[in-house]
C-alpha cells in the first residue's frame, strides 16, 4: 500500500514539514533580531562616545502684541536646547490651538531654523486668532467673554545618529473675545455761552460689557449735533471701567452755537436734539493694551445750564 493511501503517514509528513519551517523562521527571526540589536548597540556606543542626545524644549512665554475687536495676535516663545556637538535643523513646527476640545486655529511653520551646537534658541511661534471665524463656528462663544485655550506644539528636529524626532509641547491659558463699550450722552452742561463760542461739559455714561476690567489711558472723540460736527478732542485720563459695570465721566467741548440753527434752540427749550458720538478708547487690560471703538448714533439730549441740578435727565 502506498504511503499516500495511509492518512496517518501523510499527516505526519505535513507536521514534520511545518515544524522544520517554523524552526527555519525562528532561526531567521533570531538572526535579524541579533542584527538589529547589534546595530542599536553600535549606535548607542557612537552616541555615547560623540555625545549625541535628544534636544529639549519648553514654552517659556506667551505674548499678545496686538488685540482688538477683530483679531488677536499671539506669540509663543519656545526655548529649544541642543546638547549635541553640531547644529541641528528644526524641520517643521506644527501647532494647534483649541478651546474646550474645539479647534480654534492650526498651522505649520516649515524650515523653522537651526539650533546651534551645545546651545539654546528661543523660537517664536506667531498665531493669529480671527474672532469672526471663531464666533461664526461656535455660537456659544460670545463677545466680551474670556475663553480657555490649550496650545499643542510639535517640534520636528533631525538629530544625527538618532534620526528625526518629534518634541511635543502643551501650554494652557486664557484669551479674551473683546466687545466694544456702550456709550451714551446723559446730558450737556454749558459753562460759558455765547453765539461765537460756548464751552460745555458732556456727561457720558459708559458701560463695559466685557468680563474683564478696562483701565482708560486716553479717549479721543468727535460729537455731532443734528448731523453737524461740533468738535473733537482728546482726553488723557486714568479712569477704571469695572467689568460688566457702568461708569460715568465728564469731557469738555467747545463749539459755536450760531452754526447750529434751530437744533440749538430745540436743546435750550428742552425739546432735545439728535446727537452722535464716535471715537476710541485706549485701555490696559489683563491681556495687554487695546484700542476699542466707542459709537453712539441716533441719541437725543438737551442742554442744561451750569447752575442746574446735576441729577439724571
Amino acid at each position: 500500500m502506498a504511503s499516500s493511501d495511509n492518512p496517518e503517514v501523510v499527516e505526519r509528513e505535513v507536521k514534520e514539514k511545518k515544524h522544520k519551517d517554523e524552526e527555519k523562521n525562528e532561526e531567521k527571526g533570531g538572526f535579524l533580531d541579533k542584527v538589529k540589536d547589534f546595530i542599536q548597540d553600535i549606535g548607542e556606543k557612537i552616541e555615547e562616545a560623540i555625545g549625541f542626545g535628544k534636544p529639549t524644549a519648553d514654552v517659556k512665554g506667551v505674548h499678545i502684541p496686538s488685540i482688538n475687536l477683530h483679531k488677536a495676535e499671539i506669540v509663543f516663545d519656545v526655548l529649544v536646547s541642543n546638547p549635541n556637538p553640531i547644529p541641528i535643523p528644526l524641520i517643521d513646527i506644527n501647532y494647534l490651538i483649541e478651546s474646550d476640545g474645539r479647534k480654534l486655529v492650526s498651522g505649520l511653520i516649515p524650515d523653522a531654523g537651526t539650533i546651534h551646537a551645545h546651545g539654546s534658541e528661543t523660537v517664536k511661534i506667531p498665531v493669529v486668532l480671527i474672532y469672526d471665524d471663531i464666533k461664526n463656528t461656535y455660537d456659544d462663544i460670545k463677545p466680551g467673554s474670556i475663553i480657555p485655550y490649550r496650545v499643542k506644539v510639535d517640534l520636528i528636529v533631525d538629530v544625527p545618529i538618532i534620526g528625526r524626532l518629534t518634541i511635543p509641547l502643551e501650554k494652557k491659558g486664557e484669551i479674551p473675545v473683546p466687545y466694544k463699550p456702550d456709550v451714551d450722552v446723559e446730558k450737556i452742561h454749558f459753562e460759558k455761552f455765547s453765539f461765537e463760542e460756548t464751552i460745555a461739559t458732556l456727561h457720558l455714561k459708559l458701560e463695559n460689557k466685557n468680563d474683564f476690567d478696562l483701565a482708560l489711558n486716553k479717549l479721543d472723540y468727535e460729537i455731532w449735533l443734528s448731523e453737524m460736527s461740533i468738535g473733537s478732542a482728546e482726553l488723557n485720563d486714568s479712569t477704571k471701567f469695572e467689568k460688566n459695570g457702568i461708569s460715568k465721566m465728564q469731557i469738555p467741548i467747545a463749539f459755536r452755537p450760531k452754526d447750529f440753527g434751530s437744533a440749538l434752540w430745540d436743546m435750550i427749550r428742552g425739546r432735545g436734539t439728535g446727537y452722535s458720538i464716535k471715537g476710541n478708547i485706549d485701555v490696559d487690560t489683563p491681556f495687554g493694551a487695546m484700542k476699542l471703538p466707542i459709537t453712539k448714533e441716533g441719541g437725543t439730549t438737551r442742554l442744561k445750564k451750569g447752575e442746574d441740578d446735576d441729577g439724571e435727565d
